[in-house]
């Protein structure tokens, strides 16, 4: 019989296979306690069940688990992991420290589709979805991570590798464990979901009535700009991002955030700026500005201070909501993919 793997086994499923063999369906909620809760990787680590019981799970399933592969440590505190999964493919997350507590951000995808030109995980291409495991897997290391520095991991990113929409079940199936009771128990509210911009996947978000924030990665609020930057802009134009978006507002009555890479000579002029502040007065929004983190091989390059400056002076002066995100890992392969990139090139 071919193992399954235990995480991405229902309740019911899980209920199911209990009983046909003869043991109670109640054990159910107590191996999902040991997988969600504790964030255990084995049945043996699973003390209150009997060793009959712990075999016959061994016997039918398996455990997607990570494995750290390299880890790279910046001045700053910054921690970037390329994680290697059960099939020899590899992702990465980050632990970024704060004034007194860590966010952490993960991927959800190995490799991604959308071929943003600035983007370093772009040039892996697509290979699979992340499980929920897997997605679950970073949050849960971030965290024990934060506990053995003295801290505590307060917020959750989804902007590490791929679109987090292109694999909409999985990651809210991980989310759900995330925020359960008889999960990790973390509020919702504590958890960004970005996206490239699916007009269609932002409905479903507000249909479902999901209670985490939505940002979404703009870059440039002229057409022909965003396309450069990002060929997802051919297929779903900023007018239909804007629909969708209003839809998401009137819908959840949460305030999105655009995420607005600052690249020099592409999008960092006042012109721009005048375009994103006409763009941002159709619904209620926050904007954060980032700062680029130069990528190997990238002719990108970071905006010089002095125009960021401007930038936001504009923004603010036409009453933005704007927030300067400050690059860290500066020292360390700190854009999104470069890690895994090269952990992929060196084996």
């Amino acid at each position: 019989m071919e193992k399954k793997n235990i995480r991405n086994t229902s309740p019911e499923e899980l209920a199911d296979f209990l009983t046909s063999h003869g043991e109670k369906s109640f054990r159910t909620k107590q191996i999902n306690q040991w997988i969600w809760q504790k964030g255990v990787h084995s049945f043996e680590e699973m003390s209150n069940l009997s060793k009959t019981t712990r075999e016959l799970l061994e016997s039918a399933f398996y455990f997607d688990t990570l494995r750290a592969e390299r880890v790279q440590t910046a001045t700053d505190g910054t921690t970037k992991t390329a994680w290697k999964l059960h099939d020899g493919l590899y992702i990465e997350s980050v632990l970024i420290p704060g004034k007194d507590k860590f966010t952490v951000c993960v991927s959800s995808q190995v490799g991604c589709q959308l071929g943003c030109r600035f983007c370093a995980t772009g040039t892996l291409g697509f290979k699979r979805n992340l499980s929920p495991g897997e997605i679950f897997d970073q949050v849960l290391f971030a965290r024990q991570n934060a506990a053995e520095r003295g801290s505590s991991l307060s917020n959750i990113v989804f902007m590490g590798m791929g679109e987090p929409l292109y694999n909409y079940d999985n990651v809210l199936t991980a989310i759900q464990k995330i925020t359960d009771e008889n999960g990790l128990a973390m509020s919702p509210y504590r958890i960004t979901v970005s996206t490239a911009g699916i007009p269609e996947k932002i409905r479903q978000l507000a249909d479902d009535d999901v209670r985490f924030n939505l940002a979404v990665s703009l870059h440039a609020a002229k057409s022909e700009t965003r396309s450069r930057l990002m060929p997802v802009n051919q297929a779903y134009p900023l007018e239909q991002l804007a629909e969708s978006l209003k839809y998401f507002v009137q819908k959840t009555g949460t305030r999105p955030t655009f995420e607005y890479l600052l690249i020099a000579g592409i999008n960092d002029s006042l012109d721009d700026a005048q375009s994103l502040a006409a763009y941002c007065k159709q619904f209620p929004i926050k904007i954060n500005l980032i700062e680029y983190n130069n990528v190997e091989g990238s002719a990108f390059k970071r905006s010089p201070d002095k125009q960021r400056d401007a930038f936001v002076h504009f923004l603010e002066s036409r009453n933005m909501i704007v927030n300067v995100r400050r690059s860290k890992g500066k020292d360390i392969d700190a854009a999104c993919g470069q890690l895994a990139n090269k952990q992929k090139k060196e084996i």
